[in-house]
């Protein structure tokens, strides 16, 4: 777990660049609060924030999980049909939507680990066959009611906070303090680090890589339970825009796609960033064609102004071109 200083400040530094992002947006929002756009970009932020989660520590193995859309969707579905308007039906559905996903989760890391399946696939097919599942359950149209306890997440606050933002600092400060100060974090750093030498080194590889991919599915659902709160309702189309945001939050925030390095907060910052970019280009009307150009350079632009591999191999080549100069061959 080297470089965790570097990462944090990468961290901090997408959290300064977000707040500037909101600062020029603010310039165009006639007659919003400054703290009042905060904190609607840190409720909105927080389905990716959740998502990418999830999506964080299967990428710290060095995977990839490409069913959380249609596991969000499911976990949304799920939760409308059950809890319906009942308060106390949340006590046993919100448990149950989570374990399902999880085990769905849980059944893809035991394809990656135990049959070898590469992640690409076997996410893609787990999301397809989970979006088959639903679209025939509901037969197109999802029935039930959200709950207002769920919708009460985006509405009402603690210390003039929406409970949803508190809720998602909690779930970050948790998974920082399990990726930095136990066991299990220890093990899918050195897991992501290199895999066959953990594996000679007796570390549970299989049974790590099944209950990170658990994470993901249960991280996935819970957005799903969020959505419904948030969207008063549900629909098959629920969780289909978090797939690519989720992952580019985690490369954005500095996770290393090959495994082994990143941080959940770095991640947190990324969900952020792109959040107020979202709403940075929503503010200054631009068209949608021109929205996509812009969101892709600033993605690139982060990338390569924060991820530290850039630099080591820009010294690497120079370096290497001194060397060559010095002792041609």
């Amino acid at each position: 777990m080297t470089g965790l200083r570097n990462d944090d400040l990468r961290a901090a530094a997408l959290f300064a660049l977000a707040f500037a992002l909101l600062l020029v947006s603010s310039r165009f929002a006639q007659g919003a609060r400054l703290w009042d756009q905060a904190l609607a970009i840190l409720a909105l932020s927080s389905f990716v924030v959740i998502v990418a989660f999830g999506q964080h520590f299967v990428v710290l193995l060095g995977g990839l999980d490409l069913a959380v859309a249609s596991v969000m969707t499911l976990g949304g579905i799920l939760i409308f049909g059950w809890a319906q308007a009942s308060p106390s039906a949340l006590l046993w559905a919100v448990p149950a939507v989570l374990l399902i996903t999880a085990l769905i989760g849980a059944l893809s890391g035991a394809g990656v680990s135990l049959v070898r399946i590469p992640p690409f696939i076997m996410t893609l097919a787990m999301g397809i066959i989970i979006a088959s599942a639903v679209l025939g359950i509901t037969q197109g149209v999802p029935h039930g009611a959200a709950s207002p306890v769920l919708s009460a997440l985006f509405t009402a606050s603690w210390l003039g906070v929406p409970r949803v933002i508190v809720l998602t600092i909690a779930l970050t400060a948790l998974g920082t303090l399990v990726e930095r100060r136990t066991v299990l974090g220890r093990r899918i750093y050195a897991i992501g680090a290199n895999r066959e030498a953990a594996h000679l080194a007796g570390l549970p590889v299989n049974t790590v890589t099944v209950l990170c991919y658990a994470i993901s599915g249960a991280a996935s659902g819970l957005a799903g339970i969020l959505m419904v709160g948030y969207a008063s309702g549900a629909t098959l189309e629920l969780g289909q825009s978090y797939l690519l945001p989720s992952i580019a939050a985690v490369i954005v925030g500095g996770t290393s796609i090959a495994g082994g390095r990143g941080t959940l907060l770095g991640v947190a910052g990324g969900a952020v960033l792109l959040t107020t970019l979202s709403a940075t280009i929503s503010a200054l009307a631009i068209a949608e064609g021109w929205r996509i150009v812009i969101y892709g350079f600033v993605i690139l632009a982060a990338l390569l102004l924060l991820r530290g591999e850039l630099y080591g191999s820009i010294r690497a080549r120079i370096t290497h071109t001194r060397n060559l100069e010095r002792n041609p061959a």
